[in-house]
């Protein structure tokens, strides 16, 4: 969940199926009929001009629709959010721009309606046991987040409260933002749109099974136990319950803070190695990826602050609701792509493409040729040819220098300039989160402005080399660097 405080709240959120139903019908019946109309009157202008206009159409009515979405907040909002996040395949590109605006409509619930929620949800005597400020810390679509003290000892904890009614009313939601979409006539339903509609419904009903959050969140607290890189907070299940998760209040700062800033270079590349190496266990030995990227479920823990000093910086993992399990035969062809890339074998990593059902094996040579190319430069930061790299994505140490190289811009125009668009559909669900957990790793690395070379970390990964376990001050986290 997102630590972004609330800049407003309000007693109550809309829950009522009927009446959510209705508000978005209404909305979806009159963006229909604007672009029934625009499209009658444009059908005489040129063709320049007509998709000059249909663009702008679309676009007006991607933000009414939007703005639409954001009145009825719980987990419409959320569904917004999502959809923005993975629906670049299916929706017009108008629309994903519109959706993001709803990753920054935060409103909280007023303390006495979170109150009725921790009455109603824990045993009074437990609850007598905490001080609770009413002030949340956080506030996202689906609950909000207030801290709060065990009276018995003083342990500092948050509480991650869910609003009431979201979770029954995921179902009817999400039927109904699509139903939106289409009678809006801004997304063309078939199989694939489908399949996707009913992915995201999985994903927010795990969103919202707070049981499940929490056993999800001890498990990787375990499995990261022996990597003292990482801090995972401590679920507390004699305060936590289908609709509450209390865990350990862990402190820290916030990526893109001024006191991550100001660490040393050294400092700040070892924290982008830990993200990216932490990836790495995911794909290669958990299977199990967390693939929300939003920066807030982060936070930095400097060396020395709050009387702790380990001697190095630290990363703090918090939510862990959106965390995805891949089969090995997705994973399978996945690792072959990324070892192909890894030794330059063209061949294999059409080939993974293709077990991968997002290449086709009637694509003309060239097409299949060139979109392997652009998934093989996806590896430019973890490759041995540092011959390859610009000149301004390497810095005088012949390290490679993740923001500066913007590599993930340059990966989207050279598939642009291609013809692979032509030819490119809808790739598999679990493709789209992983590709977004790519980028959003690529990006917490970027934004530590880090400098080094992933080489030998997916050497570890792909071919065992180096030890089981990181060592943690060999990982140039000195705090005297």
């Amino acid at each position: 969940m997102s630590s972004r405080r609330s800049g407003n709240s309000v007693s109550r959120i809309k829950t009522g199926s009927f009446e959510r139903r209705l508000s978005m019908t209404r909305a979806g019946l009159f963006a229909g009929t604007r672009m029934a109309s625009h499209m009658a009157t444009n059908w005489f202008s040129s063709r320049e001009n007509r998709e000059k206009r249909h663009r702008a159409m679309l676009s007006s009515q991607a933000r009414f629709l939007v703005d639409e979405l954001g009145k009825l907040k719980g987990s419409v909002v959320k569904i917004g959010q999502v959809m923005a996040l993975y629906g670049e395949h299916f929706l017009p590109e108008e629309v994903t721009e519109a959706l993001h605006t709803l990753e920054d409509q935060t409103t909280s619930l007023e303390w006495p309606a979170i109150e009725r929620v921790l009455k109603a949800e824990l045993d009074p005597e437990r609850l007598a046991g905490l001080d609770v400020d009413p002030e949340p810390i956080g506030a996202a679509s689906l609950g909000q987040v207030h801290r709060a003290r065990r009276r018995s000892d003083g342990l500092e904890l948050v509480l991650k409260v869910q609003y009431p009614g979201v979770a029954e009313a995921v179902d009817s939601d999400l039927n109904a933002v699509a139903q939106l979409l289409r009678v809006a006539r801004l997304v063309s339903f078939g199989p694939e749109f489908n399949d996707w509609l009913e992915e995201v419904r999985e994903m927010m009903h795990r969103e919202v099974d707070y049981r499940l959050e929490a056993k999800t969140t001890e498990k990787f607290r375990q499995m990261l136990a022996g990597d003292p890189r990482f801090i995972v907070p401590r679920v507390l299940p004699e305060f936590s319950t289908a609709h509450i998760i209390a865990s350990t209040f862990e402190h820290g700062h916030s990526v893109s803070s001024q006191a991550v800033r100001d660490l040393p270079l050294a400092r700040r590349s070892a924290l982008g190695e830990a993200a990216l190496e932490l990836f790495f266990r995911e794909l290669f030995d958990w299977g199990e990826i967390q693939t929300d990227p939003n920066f807030g479920n982060y936070r930095i823990r400097i060396a020395g602050e709050e009387g702790e000093d380990p001697g190095y910086d630290r990363i703090v993992l918090l939510d862990f609701g959106a965390v995805q399990v891949y089969s090995d035969e997705f994973l399978k062809p996945v690792i072959q792509m990324i070892r192909a890339s890894y030794e330059n074998d063209l061949k294999a990593v059409i080939d993974g493409g293709v077990k991968l059902r997002f290449m086709s094996p009637e694509w003309p040579q060239e097409v299949l040729q060139k979109f392997g190319t652009v998934c093989m430069s996806v590896l430019e930061p973890l490759s041995s040819d540092k011959d390859s790299w610009p000149d301004y994505a390497v810095n005088r140490h012949g390290q490679y220098r993740w923001k500066q190289s913007d590599l993930p811009s340059r990966v989207a125009r050279q598939a642009a300039r291609s013809a692979i668009s032509r030819y490119f559909r809808v790739p598999p669900k679990e493709f789209v989160f992983l590709n977004r957990k790519l980028i959003g790793v690529y990006t917490f690395i970027a934004v530590l402005n880090s400098e080094f070379n992933g080489e030998p970390l997916l050497r570890k990964y792909l071919y065992g080399e180096g030890d089981d376990a990181p060592d943690a001050s060999a990982t140039s986290q000195s705090t005297k660097a």
